[in-house]
């Protein structure tokens, strides 16, 4: 491994076939440009992580080798103890991975609770119009469960194009529960949500992992809400895990304040 600046490499907690998710010795290189540099990290089943380091340290492209958007140059990934390192991104969330964008990507055209019928029913499989047929009702009785979890369901009825752009995070999420997941990949969700919304989404996203039997990796660059809802934090740099601990330990480490000294997480 790459040592990181501040002179060590990170020690990665050790993980078992058990975890939800194990990166395992994972790798991305450009040529001779490392972007992903031997990252190993497990998350549990159940956990909260979140991925922090400033713009270029490789988390984007971290989510996009675990999410099967870009082969790997070496490592391995496991999902619930099965390696998916070869698998296409859609095999992968028949599995249990579920992705966000940093961009918002719903219907607008169609109501909140449309888009989310819509996405249960193509988990589900079958005509993508089933969900309007009054003997599907449980297609629809789904949708309004996930709308309840993620504090939507007094919005329903309205058009997703129309939404405040927190919301339209809100209903990101929902869309992404339809297909079941049992880890998520959020990538920055709280990105261009206003001050008056995050407090808000901050209580959905905390909400994930609590007695849902999911786990969840969330790249943020807002600080007050890692520390608010991360169990543990691992801090890329140069594309090589520098840190993975509590937040308390990590805001302490002196080697992560060597490294973003003057930088911005």
């Amino acid at each position: 491994m790459t040592t990181p600046a501040g002179g060590r490499a990170a020690t990665a907690p050790t993980g078992t076939l058990t975890a939800a998710l194990a990166v395992e010795g994972l790798s991305w290189r450009i040529g001779a440009v490392p972007i992903v540099d031997d990252v190993t990290l497990h998350l549990e089943p159940d956990e909260f992580m979140a991925l922090i380091g400033p713009n270029g340290a490789g988390k984007t492209s971290l989510f996009n080798l675990i999410s099967g958007l870009r082969r790997p140059s070496a490592g391995r990934i496991r999902l619930g103890g099965e390696d998916v390192t070869a698998l296409a991104p859609y095999r992968r969330a028949r599995l249990g991975l579920g992705r966000t964008f940093q961009t918002s990507a719903v219907f607008g055209s169609l109501t909140v609770s449309e888009n989310v019928a819509l996405a249960v029913q193509a988990r589900r499989g079958g005509a993508m119009r089933a969900w309007r047929k009054r003997a599907d009702l449980s297609v629809v009785a789904r949708a309004e469960e996930i709308l309840q979890e993620v504090r939507l369901e007094a919005r329903a009825a309205a058009l997703a194009g129309s939404l405040a752009h927190g919301e339209k995070r809100k209903l990101e999420i929902a869309l992404l529960l339809a297909g079941e997941p049992r880890v998520l990949l959020l990538d920055e969700p709280m990105a261009g949500v206003s001050a008056e919304e995050v407090p808000a989404l901050v209580a959905v996203v905390r909400g994930l992992t609590a007695g849902t039997g999911r786990s969840v990796l969330m790249v943020e660059h807002h600080m007050d809400v890692v520390l608010d809802v991360a169990d543990r934090v691992a801090v890329l740099h140069h594309g090589a895990l520098l840190a993975c601990d509590t937040p308390a330990a990590v805001m302490a480490d002196p080697f992560v304040q060597e490294a973003y000294l003057g930088e911005e997480l």
